[in-house]
Parts: C-alpha cells; structure tokens; sequence
C-alpha cells in the first residue's frame, strides 16, 4: 500500500510539475522580440537605441524573474512531494496501530505470569515490575483473590472485603474508585483496562488464568 501510493504521488506531482514547465513562458521570449526589432528597425537617434537597451535590460530581469519562478515552483513540488509521502506512510502506520489495538482487544492481553509481593509493595507482570501503592496493592489482592475462586466482585463488595464493612454498609463509587486508581498505578490505561476487566451489571475481574497468579 505504502509503495503504490508513494509511486501514485510521485507520478502525479512528477505529471503536474511537467504540465506547468511546459506551459510556462519562454524566459528568453522578450530577448528575442527586443533582438527582432534591434534587426528589423532602422535606429538612427540616440534616443531610440537608448530605449531599445532599456527594452534588452528589461528582457534580461525578465528572463532572471522567470528562471528564479521556475527554481521556487520546483522547491515548492518537491516540498509537497515529501509532505504528501510523509502523510501517507503516518496513515498508513495509523490504521496499522489501530488494528493492533483493535486485535489485543479482541484477544485481551497474555499473562503468563502474575506475582503479587506485598512485601515488595509490587506487582510482577510477565517479568514487568509494577510499584503499586498500599491501597492500589490490597485491591488487586482482592481481585486475585476472587479470581481463584471465579467470582466477579462488584464495587461495594472489593469496598466491604478492605474495609472489614458489611456491603451494604458500603458504597458502590468508593469501590469503583479504588479500581481507578488501581488502574492508574498499573500505568497504561488500554493494558489496566484489559488486565481488570468490567463486567457490565455484574463488577470487576482479573483477566488472568489461574495457573498464572501467585501472592508472596
């Protein structure tokens, strides 16, 4: 796609830089008319061969101008040529990105390993270490907990189980606020969001095997 395009670009700024130099006046055309009319006329006055100079001066900063035209338009197509290229192969790297995200979405993310230390006050992902807060850390152990025996836990439940409350003594926003900042401290909002899941209606849950989760 890459290479079609960058090749459908060049050619048709390569076609429109040819059209415009072909189309542009010839930077000698007033020199030769001035030189005709030197060959052509018969100057007898001093007056009339000073007015023919300052016809030739005038061809020349013509001819000058238009070679300086021709120089700034090809700068100017080369410019766009890049700029177009470039925007091509970031759209390109765009959608290409998009269905990265679109497929570890669909697939969720791979966790092969998971070790909670609390004496660390960390989390271990895959052999990534992640330093979590004492208030973050006691969610995710609840979460982990309620994953090895695949229960799915709702805001007021992870609030009740850290706060030694009776659910319904506790609110359904604090514990979605402790998911939050679980969330943050864990970094990347798509790998958070994918690695404790919502459940619509139903809570909140690792997307973690169990085979893959440890507590020290």
């Amino acid at each position: 796609m890459v290479a079609f395009g960058i090749a459908a670009i060049v050619l048709i700024l390569l076609g429109a830089a040819v059209f415009l130099f072909l189309n542009l006046p010839d930077a000698n055309a007033f020199n030769a008319r001035v030189e005709r009319l030197f060959v052509e006329s018969d100057l007898k006055s001093g007056a009339e061969i000073k007015l023919l100079e300052i016809l030739a001066q005038s061809g020349t900063s013509f001819s000058e101008v238009l070679t300086s035209y021709r120089s700034v338009i090809f700068v100017l197509l080369v410019f766009a040529t890049a700029l177009l290229i470039a925007s091509l192969v970031f759209l390109v790297t765009i959608v290409a990105l998009n269905r990265r995200i679109s497929a570890i979405q669909r697939s969720g993310i791979q966790v092969a390993t998971m070790l909670i230390s609390r004496e660390a006050r960390a989390v271990y992902i895959n052999d990534m270490e992640f330093a979590l807060t004492e208030a973050a850390l006691e969610t995710l152990a609840v979460l982990a907990e309620a994953r090895m025996d695949d229960e799915v836990l709702t805001g007021a439940q992870i609030e009740a189980v850290i706060s030694g409350r009776s659910e319904a003594d506790c609110d359904e926003a604090a514990g979605a606020t402790r998911v939050k900042r679980l969330r943050d401290a864990l970094g990347n909002q798509l790998v958070s969001e994918l690695l404790v899941k919502t459940i619509a209606r139903r809570g909140y849950v690792l997307a973690v095997g169990k085979d893959a989760l440890k507590m020290i």
